[in-house]
């Protein structure tokens, strides 16, 4: 399946993307402002390297 820059809007979206490794990209408005895989997932913020991401704020697409 081709996930290449689709939403990631879900949890079931957020969990599969971390259990299987799959890089994503990170954005605020169209501005890109971090990628890699997810490291920790919390009802309100998506950690990626070590830097933690608002899910209010931010749009999360698949990277690959």
């Amino acid at each position: 399946m081709n996930r290449f820059m689709n939403e990631l809007t879900a949890n079931v979206h957020f969990y599969t993307a971390q259990l299987e490794c799959v890089p994503i990209v990170i954005f605020i408005a169209d501005e890109l402002v971090g990628s890699g895989v997810i490291e920790d997932i919390t009802e309100v913020s998506v950690r990626v390297h070590g830097e933690y991401f608002m899910r209010n704020v931010c749009t999360f697409k698949y990277a690959s």
